[in-house]
């Protein structure tokens, strides 16, 4: 996770490097717009418009050090969706409030604000309805579990039968490590409902489908490969398996890949990780592999889709091996796949 955190006085540059030890792991860049002592952190010559707008394309999580309305003028201009915008926290200079104010389920921005308040000896003050309500937020649920949610508009809804306490049935085609909660403990007739699963199907009359994230992609490309080609192939390797993009995970390749313009392009479009390896630690994964004395005499490497896949994969099977096309290979891994529901309680 990418985190940047922006402060505009020298008490609240102490409390944005209070706050970026809770962050210890992850990457954090410390920025001031301020005329006063900065304490070291970097200064922001541009205007904070200017900063806000590259932060959303750089940053997983903005943290604002500083009054809320300063946070809510400055992302007002760059908020598009709650399935894209990054996760938004305003804490103030004094360090005793840590409020998220936007991308608070998806964007995770709940969860880091309370993180925050732990670690800066804060008061978090969340205030989405679930929440606040003691509910399962099923948003949250799915980010937590690894799940795609195919329709936001499906997710109001079931969000919205759940505070209104009205019966929300679930099917679900994947282990659950435990019990669901009570709120989607409807009976099989429930009008509203979630399925979990890679079926298309519709057990219930509004169905909200929740799709696994069980696919790894191994992915190798001739150099300078243009980011549609990688698209075109990878969507058809999918389809060989009756899969799309919505069940991807992760993405991995060769470490002489880390510059690729076109497969950064395709991982960041699809808002998905992607891992370089090297060919040493290709090349210690067991198991048996397609061959290619010139990918070989390349990267010293025989075969880096499947490998890669592989290697990144937690615990799962190779169910596509190379499939090759206008000069870009891909494997698939499927992972084993579980969810739980006690992810989301507080």
């Amino acid at each position: 996770m990418k985190v940047g955190i922006i402060a505009f006085t020298t008490s609240g540059c102490r409390t944005a490097m209070a706050i970026s030890e809770v962050f210890k792991g992850d990457g954090v860049d410390l920025f001031a717009k301020s005329t006063s002592d900065e304490l070291g952190l970097r200064h922001v010559d541009e205007s904070m418009r200017s900063w806000t707008g590259k932060a959303f394309e750089t940053y997983d999580a903005i943290v604002f050090v500083g009054a809320i309305g300063i946070a809510v003028r400055e992302i007002a201009p760059f908020v598009k969706s709650k399935d894209v915008d990054p996760a938004i926290i305003s804490v103030d200079e004094k360090g005793r409030f840590s409020v998220p104010i936007l991308s608070g389920h998806i964007g995770g921005a709940n969860g880091l604000a309370v993180r925050i308040a732990g670690g800066i000896g804060a008061l978090p003050v969340v205030t989405t309805a679930t929440d606040i309500n003691g509910k399962i937020a099923i948003d949250s649920f799915a980010v937590n579990n690894n799940l795609t949610i195919t329709s936001l508009h499906m997710a109001k809804e079931v969000a919205a039968r759940i505070l209104a306490n009205n019966p929300v049935g679930l099917v679900c085609d994947v282990e659950c490590l435990d019990s669901p909660p009570p709120e989607l403990s409807g009976p099989a007739d429930s009008p509203t409902g979630v399925y979990i699963g890679i079926k298309e199907v519709k057990p219930f009359p509004s169905t909200l489908h929740l799709v696994p994230r069980d696919l790894v992609l191994g992915i190798g490309c001739r150099r300078n490969t243009p980011q549609q080609d990688i698209e075109d192939m990878v969507s058809k390797a999918l389809s060989e398996i009756g899969a799309d993009m919505s069940r991807v995970r992760a993405a991995a390749s060769i470490d002489l890949k880390k510059d690729e313009v076109g497969l950064l392009g395709f991982a960041d479009a699809h808002r998905i990780p992607i891992t370089f390896y090297t060919s040493d630690e290709l090349n210690a994964v067991e198991g048996e592999f397609s061959k290619s004395n010139f990918v070989q005499s390349v990267t010293s490497v025989d075969c880096v889709c499947e490998r890669s896949a592989v290697k990144c994969s937690a615990d799962g099977e190779l169910v596509l091996r190379k499939f090759a096309g206008n000069g870009v290979t891909v494997a698939i891994v499927q992972e084993k796949f579980a969810v739980s529901f006690a992810k989301v309680r507080r």
